[in-house]
This record gives structure tokens, C-alpha cells and sequence, in this order.
């Protein structure tokens, strides 16, 4: 066993006394008073750390996001951590399920796993390297938002910015249920197909109008055409709205579609079929608005090239590093589609992300722990 990881193992108690105090602070998104309160706690923490500088970014809607910096005139890229501190839990649901440890040393609580224990890793890791002396004489950045489980919609935009400048990206959400960090990613895009066709009576002039529902029924079975399961893209449509009343032909429809790629090379080519769109029934009108998305983290050659040097790092504290993937979107899916070096899946193992049983293995705590410190101080770059 690595020196490292044992000093770890000695502050087990302690990230697990700062994971509870993270997951008391209720953190639902659109809240942004509590959310805010975290964001004060936890700068005082980083500056407590030593860091150089902490820019906060305001924001209206949702907490405000903070930047933490170490090293700041340090050579080289920073390595940076990336996190989100709103949970999907509402006000209220600490007080119906507060936080416990069973015999098993597993601890629930809302928010525990996604993304509280993350953030407490990212904070013993800088932690620890500094207790000990051997925090690397390098730039180290802590980017934490506050709108990922809405879907980045305010914080996408900063976490460009930022990303662009730095070396190698650490996405703090959870690990697999097996420990396993994330290598890969589906793309995430949601679209709203509308069809606008022509009222008309039912009974006394149904040739007069133009009926928006077959029509959007027609472009469904078009759509369910482009999914290719085999090589993981999806394309689905989950809502459909249409019609007004029993005898009225209907004059508008809609339907959202759900799409997931593992390639970007696939993402492209769904997205560029789904946005040409031409109608079936001549005068009917047919449109289609991407909303949010994501594109895919791939695993590419940079993605294998890093978890290579991720799991020897590993393996030189003791550590086995293993591997897996998701069909869900993180932040880490916008830094690796500009190309950054991003490892995600970095946080504790547990599982139950945004169920009633949400959880942390508290033994993974120290090991996580010491492949962050040690990915700090020996990660090379590219």
C-alpha cells in the first residue's frame, strides 16, 4: 500500500464528516439562495486552501459560479476540476431522508453521490497534497457551477471560456457502481418537430383542411427510421401534442425528439437529418428547433491515451483503475467535443443519482482521493 493512499485511509472520517456537512446544505437548482449558500461555504474553503485567487461569476437565476486557482504563475496548462454543486432534491427532503451510514459503511443522503462526494474529493485531494507538502508547482483550477442538472444552460457559455485554456479536464461526478471511471459519453440533443396545418369541420369540410396530426404521424415513422441501435444512436420520440377538439381537423402538432450518439461523426449526420425536414401533405408547414445539446465524449484516441495514464498513475499508488461509460451527458461532454483532454466519472463509487437511495461507499473515499492527489502531482501533458 502507497503512503499516499494510507494517509488517505487516516482522513476517511474527515471527508466523511465534510461530505455530510455538503449534502446538509439543500441544494435544488433553481434555488438560488440555498444554492448560494453552499457556493459561500465552499469559497471560504478554497481560500482556506491556499488558493490564489477565487473569481466569483454572478449570476440571477441560479447560484453563482465560482473559479478557484492555485499556482496561478505556475508553467504549463492547469489541470482542472470540474463541478456542480445543485442537487435535483427539493427543500425539504433532507428532513424525510437525513444522512446515515449502515453496517456496510455506505452513506445516503439527497445529493451524497451527484455530486457532494465529488466535491469533497476534489477538496481532500488539494487538501492532502498541501497538508503534505507536495502539492505540484503547477496551475490546479476548480470551476464550480451550479445549473448541470438543468443542463448547463447558464454555465455552458463559462465553461468554454475556461476549459479552453487548460491541459486536462476532471469531471467530479460519480463513479460507476463498480468504481469504474467514465471514458465515454452519448451526445444528448433534444428537438421539437412542428407541424402547422389548416382547421377545418370534421363533418361538414373535412377536405378543407390540411391535417397537421397525419402528417406529424408520417414524419414520426421517417424519424424511427434513423435509429441504429447496433452502434449505440438512438432517435427517439418520447411527446406528442396535437389536435384541439373531437371535430375540428387539427391544425397544429408537435413532438420531441431524444437523441444519443456515441460518435461525433454520428451526431453530425443525425443532426443534420433531423433539421431537413420537408412535408408530406402538400400545404403543410414543418419545422424543427434543436433545444439543448450535448455532443458526445468519445472514445477516441486522446480518451484512450488519457485513461492510459490515469490508470498507471493509479496503479503507482496501489491503486486498479477501471473503465466503463454512459448513455446520460455531463459537463464533460462539452470539453471533450472542443478537444480537451477530459477523464470523467473521477468521484466516489456509489449509486442511486437522483433515486431515494442514493449513496456513496464510503472505502471508495481515500481511493479516489489519492488517484486525484496523484494525477496532480505526476500528470504529464500532452
Amino acid at each position: 500500500m502507497s503512503e499516499l493512499l494510507k494517509y488517505f485511509q487516516s482522513r476517511q472520517q474527515e471527508m466523511v464528516d465534510f461530505l455530510t456537512t455538503l449534502v446538509n446544505f439543500e441544494t435544488p437548482t433553481l434555488d438560488k439562495v440555498h444554492v448560494d449558500k453552499l457556493g459561500a461555504f465552499l469559497e471560504n474553503e478554497f481560500k482556506s486552501l491556499g488558493a490564489s485567487s477565487v473569481t466569483r461569476y454572478a449570476q440571477e437565476k441560479v447560484g453563482d459560479f465560482l473559479l478557484a486557482k492555485w499556482n496561478e504563475n505556475a508553467p504549463g496548462k492547469p489541470i482542472m476540476f470540474l463541478i456542480h454543486i445543485d442537487t435535483v432534491w427539493p427543500i425539504g427532503t433532507l428532513a424525510e431522508r437525513p444522512v446515515t451510514i449502515d453496517e456496510n459503511g455506505v452513506l445516503f443522503g439527497p445529493g451524497a453521490v451527484d455530486m457532494k462526494g465529488g466535491i469533497t474529493l476534489t477538496m481532500f485531494s488539494i487538501r492532502g497534497l498541501v497538508e503534505r507538502g507536495e502539492l505540484p508547482n503547477r496551475p490546479i483550477w476548480v470551476l464550480m457551477t451550479s445549473d448541470e442538472e438543468v443542463g448547463s444552460i447558464y454555465s455552458e457559455k463559462l465553461i468554454h471560456e475556461v476549459a479552453a485554456q487548460v491541459g486536462l479536464v476532471l469531471v467530479m461526478e460519480p463513479a460507476t457502481k463498480e468504481e469504474a471511471l467514465k471514458t465515454w459519453r452519448k451526445g444528448v440533443g433534444n428537438y421539437t418537430l412542428t407541424v402547422e396545418g389548416r382547421p377545418s369541420h370534421a363533418g361538414n369540410a373535412p377536405e378543407q383542411g390540411i391535417n397537421s396530426v397525419v402528417e406529424i404521424a408520417q414524419q414520426i415513422m421517417k424519424i424511427n427510421q434513423l435509429n441504429d441501435l447496433k452502434n449505440g444512436t438512438s432517435v427517439s420520440v418520447t411527446v406528442v401534442h396535437g389536435g384541439s377538439a373531437t371535430n375540428v381537423i387539427p391544425a397544429k402538432a408537435t413532438a420531441e425528439i431524444d437523441v444519443r450518439t456515441l460518435t461525433e461523426r454520428d451526431w453530425n449526420n443525425i443532426q443534420q437529418k433531423i433539421m431537413d425536414v420537408t412535408p408530406f401533405i402538400p400545404g403543410a408547414k414543418v419545422s424543427v428547433t434543436p433545444g439543448h445539446v450535448r455532443g458526445p465524449m468519445e472514445h477516441n484516441e486522446q480518451m484512450v491515451r488519457s485513461f492510459a495514464q490515469c490508470k498507471a498513475i493509479g496503479e503507482r499508488y496501489g491503486l486498479t483503475i477501471r473503465e466503463d461509460g454512459s448513455g446520460g451527458g455531463s459537463d464533460g461532454n462539452f470539453t471533450a467535443m472542443m478537444g480537451i483532454p477530459t477523464l470523467d466519472g473521477l468521484g466516489p463509487q456509489g449509486d442511486g443519482l437522483h433515486a431515494l437511495h442514493e449513496q456513496v461507499v464510503v472505502a471508495s473515499l481515500p481511493r479516489r482521493a489519492t488517484l486525484l492527489a496523484g494525477m496532480l502531482k505526476d500528470w504529464a501533458m500532452d
